[in-house]
């Protein structure tokens, strides 16, 4: 689509972020040129920077800027888990948690018949295959808690199962320090179920 004018260019380049509306572009456009020329040359600079060196690691598909990630390349890292996660914002909040210390496996999204997105283009073969390298005891399902991502845990973890492996999905219930009338009824259906 032509732009009469770079102004037009820029707020329709900033409607492509998520949950960005026109009325939210056309606002962070003016603020940039208005009161912030060097904030938008540095996100011009850092955009360019990343769209040309990032690329996704060979052995986990996170975002890196070299062949293989930091966190593949970790020799302290536990080579028998393998937590498959849907997106590189999903590992990063795993990462932050501190409490695991094996490897990554990112779909680059989720299994959605309705959206046309089927295995082949979430990787799931690439997947198989590294989860039965020898190594891989257990893989740990850490996708979402939507349709698309417990379909996506169930076709992965019966897969896998299938192939003699350990198949464990991350726990879900109370998050600690609700109280439970408040807590969604569905919430407490599956702490009820998922109990220990």
């Amino acid at each position: 689509m032509a732009h009469d004018n770079a102004l037009e260019a820029l707020v329709e380049g900033l409607r492509r972020l998520p949950g960005v509306g026109v009325k939210s572009a056309s606002r962070m456009a003016y603020h940039l040129l208005q009161h912030d020329r060097p904030g938008a040359q540095l996100l011009a600079q850092a955009l360019e920077q990343a769209a040309t060196r990032i690329r996704h690691c060979a052995r986990c598909h996170t975002f890196t800027e070299g062949e293989v990630c930091a966190t593949c390349l970790d020799p302290r890292r536990d080579a028998t888990r393998l937590c498959v996660v849907e997106t590189p914002a999903d590992q990063a909040a795993v990462e932050r948690t501190g409490a695991y210390k094996g490897l990554y496996f990112v779909l680059m999204g989720k299994l959605s018949p309705l959206d046309g997105i089927g295995p082949r283009d979430i990787g799931l073969a690439t997947l198989f295959e590294r989860a039965t390298d020898g190594q891989v005891q257990e893989v740990i399902l850490a996708t979402n808690f939507t349709a698309e991502g417990e379909a996506t845990a169930h076709v992965i973890g019966e897969a896998l199962r299938a192939r003699g492996l350990k198949v464990t999905r991350l726990a879900r219930g109370v998050p600690a320090g609700s109280e439970l009338e408040y807590v969604d009824l569905g919430t407490i259906a599956h702490a009820l179920v998922d109990r220990r």
